[in-house]
């Protein structure tokens, strides 16, 4: 299995550019050009790609005001049913390949989520580079198995599974052939309060996998995915709004234009700042380490004098011996008269050991 995939031609994985993904989810509002709006909005932001959702209200559910199906536990959509929610949240499907054919023109990946084998059908014939796996879906191994038959990369969602249930989902999807998976860590609320991120579970999964990781995020603000590209992650999936102003079932978790880019320009400076295993003198210190400590003769001596902490001492700048030496001059006697300023060398130090004279 290998620690890296490929999506169209950009490889994602330890040590590559961060694979960023604007997630739209319902942020179009049912508005054709709404939606094509963010797609230009997210690309000038520095979204490597776009992400859909494919689904119908009849493809995730069923249309039901049992107690089963109406939501409720404190999130943004208490109260409706599920086929509610679904209906106004959902992008018809005629949009997707004309969303796809913009995406090509400017220059952006797009791909989508698939919630049935109905919508992994409908994707292929779209051209998408790669498969998404919500996390609410990673228990759905039939639809797993359906993607990795198309021969794409495989991202996963983790939202809410154990460490078995994403063994069973990984493992399914090898046995089926995939050979480029990726998870993403993620926690299923909305909006995810920070403390229920537990970031570093990102390294123990890509070395319990051996898989690229990255998050799917739902927190508010920037932070979180910034903190997570420092801890290995590959991919960053963050929503996507043109303004939290705009009301719809995902806005108030999502990011505005002007954040999103600010999120990228700080993921770009962390993996700068990441780089490699470094010790020693980089290029910019090299200016610097003039500035160290070293020996200085800071008294007027004559010749034969003895060096003492009064006339020799630890100061910068970096150009007499370095100052593990005071124990080894004190005691000794001046070569020739040396001024007040002068970098201590060993020229100036009698070799002759007259501390014990």
């Amino acid at each position: 299995m290998s620690g890296y995939i490929e999506i169209g031609n950009r490889r994602i994985g330890p040590g590559e550019p961060v694979y960023i993904v604007a997630e739209m989810s319902a942020n179009h509002n049912q508005d054709f050009d709404q939606a094509v709006r963010i797609l230009h909005a997210a690309k000038e932001a520095g979204a490597d790609a776009v992400k859909l959702q494919t689904y119908t209200p009849d493809t995730l559910t069923i249309r039901s005001d049992k107690e089963f199906f109406r939501i409720s536990g404190g999130t943004p959509w208490d109260g409706k049913t599920l086929y509610e929610l679904y209906s106004e949240a959902y992008m018809p499907w005629d949009w997707q390949p004309k969303l796809k054919k913009i995406a090509d023109e400017i220059g952006i990946d797009l791909f989508s989520t698939a919630f049935d084998p109905t919508a992994v059908d409908f994707l292929e014939e779209m051209g998408v580079p790669v498969h998404k796996v919500a996390s609410f879906e990673i228990v759905d191994i039939p639809l797993i198995e359906k993607m990795v038959r198309t021969g794409k990369p495989l991202i996963i969602s983790v939202g809410m599974a154990t460490l078995g249930e994403i063994e069973e989902a990984v493992q399914a999807a090898r046995n089926a052939g995939a050979t480029q998976i990726a998870l993403l860590k993620c926690t299923s609320a909305y909006p995810a309060p920070p403390e229920e991120m537990n970031l570093r579970t990102i390294p123990h999964l890509a070395e319990a996998f051996g898989v690229p990781l990255g998050l799917s995020d739902h927190t508010l603000g920037i932070a979180v995915p910034v903190a997570a590209v420092a801890l290995g992650a590959c991919i960053v999936e963050k929503h996507f709004t043109l303004s939290r102003d705009i009301p719809g079932p995902d806005s108030a978790f999502s990011l505005e234009p002007h954040e999103f880019k600010a999120m990228v320009e700080a993921i770009r400076t962390v993996e700068k700042a990441l780089g490699k295993v470094h010790y020693g003198v980089s290029e910019q210190e090299a200016k610097s380490r003039v500035f160290r400590r070293s020996l200085f003769v800071v008294k007027d001596m004559r010749a034969g004098e003895v060096f003492t902490e009064q006339n020799v001492r630890s100061i910068r700048p970096g150009y007499g011996l370095p100052p593990k030496f005071l124990k080894d001059v004190l005691g000794r006697r001046a070569t020739r008269d040396v001024k007040a300023g002068t970098p201590l060398t060993w020229e100036l130090i009698c070799v002759i050991d007259n501390r014990h004279d």
